[in-house]
């Protein structure tokens, strides 16, 4: 639809006003004044595959199920949801869903950053790799991501993890350097 310009008057006094039609019944000026005054909610639908791993690979994590209670944990002290968190003892996959304030990179960090201390304190020389994986899931997606975090052993005993995760990378089409993907 071509915007149109029409003079407009009233409470607001004259202005030159371009008008889009209907926007959900309010029209666009009314919709900027509006988004002007704030917004009254935001919608958003944020599933993130995270994965990570050990340094070097090395089976660190003595005790998964336990990691996993305490990054269930982590996540929703940063307002976070996980609706899974999987793994074995040298990586983790969760599946959290992003408030809209909460960027990636922040989200990663908090789950790596505050689960690093934590083995450190309950264990000795525990290490994340660098680098993640963050793979956005569709709402329709989510099922069956959930189940695939959740059938990691089974998963583990036909694949390593370099073969999973680079498996990961060719199928949402992300571009890598071999010689980079690991620590």
């Amino acid at each position: 639809m071509r915007p149109s310009k029409r003079k407009r008057s009233g409470r607001h006094g004259n202005a030159n006003v371009q008008t889009h039609g209907s926007v959900s019944g309010v029209t666009a000026v009314r919709a900027s004044r509006l988004y002007r005054r704030g917004m009254a909610h935001t919608y958003t639908s944020n599933l993130l595959h995270c994965v990570f791993s050990t340094y070097g690979r090395a089976n660190l994590i003595r005790d998964p199920e336990r990691l996993w209670q305490y990054l269930t944990g982590v996540a929703r002290g940063k307002g976070m949801a996980t609706l899974a968190v999987g793994g074995t003892e040298n990586h983790v996959h969760a599946l959290v869903v992003l408030p809209p304030t909460v960027a990636v990179a922040k989200a990663v960090q908090e789950l790596k950053g505050n689960s690093s201390k934590w083995m450190n304190e309950i264990g000795r020389g525990f290490r994340w790799q660098r680098g993640y994986g963050a793979f956005s899931v569709s709402e329709s997606g989510k099922d069956a991501v959930v189940a695939y975090v959740r059938g990691q052993a089974e998963h583990h005993r036909k694949w390593t993890f370099e073969q999973e995760y680079v498996s990961l990378l060719k199928k949402y089409k992300i571009e890598y350097d071999p010689r980079y993907v690991f620590d």
